[in-house]
């Protein structure tokens, strides 16, 4: 059952500092606690940035264009769009200082498969057009799904609450950050701040969220939304 959401008028993100994208088209993003991983839809790249200024520290290539990103310690995992315009989703793994691992692609499920989120216990999986935030096992097999009824543009953790970057469509007030708690028996979508651009990927990095302005080429860190 998709769920019940609402869209009182909400304040814009308390933006904190912007850098510049090292790449047109920023998309996957992720925060390992020190550095920024971001790919770049245009360039099928994968760039290690430092959040002070947007300096690369590390440039490689990418299997395909990188969609959505996350950290699992010290390692990332990042959904791949591969094939040219075949489209196909592919979850791979990078290491740091080494790259892309080839033999460790894994399908995303139905082919789809847009951003990640790791809470130190299991991955999650976003589907865009699916509506939903899916939970994965141990071998990358999903074991929940919850439909959250509306496309969904980035994900992360912060503490019990699964972070989403929600794009309403033009005509229904463009972009939101909202939240679920999946540890709850009914997890319910909570709209707590919106946007003026489209917020693509979210990151977090202990204190704030960081996220992509696509059309500015520019990287933007705020704070955690009441």
């Amino acid at each position: 059952m998709a769920m019940t959401t609402t869209f009182a008028e909400l304040a814009e993100l308390d933006e904190i500092v912007r850098i510049p994208s090292p790449a047109p088209a920023p998309q996957a993003l992720a925060h390992d606690g020190e550095h920024l991983w971001l790919g770049s839809w245009e360039t099928s790249r994968f760039y290690g940035i430092f959040p002070r200024d947007g300096r690369v520290f590390e440039d490689r290539a990418a299997p395909g264009r990188p969609v959505g990103a996350t950290c699992m310690g010290d390692e990332l995992r990042v959904i791949c769009s591969e094939n040219g315009d075949g489209d196909n989703r592919f979850m791979r793994r990078y290491i740091p200082g080494h790259g892309f691992k080839s033999h460790d692609a894994i399908a995303c499920p139905d082919d789809t498969g847009s951003f990640l989120a790791w809470n130190g216990e299991r991955l999650w999986m976003t589907q865009r057009h699916n509506k939903c935030a899916i939970e994965l096992d141990a071998h990358c097999r999903p074991v929940r799904t919850i439909d959250v009824g509306e496309q969904i543009l980035g994900a992360t953790w912060v503490g019990e609450r699964l972070y989403l970057s929600i794009w309403l469509g033009k005509e229904r007030g463009g972009s939101r950050v909202a939240y679920i708690e999946p540890r709850v028996e009914s997890p319910q979508l909570t709209f707590v701040a919106s946007s003026p651009f489209a917020c693509i990927s979210l990151a977090y990095d202990g204190e704030r969220l960081w996220t992509n302005d696509a059309k500015a080429m520019q990287i933007v860190a705020f704070r955690i939304p009441a």
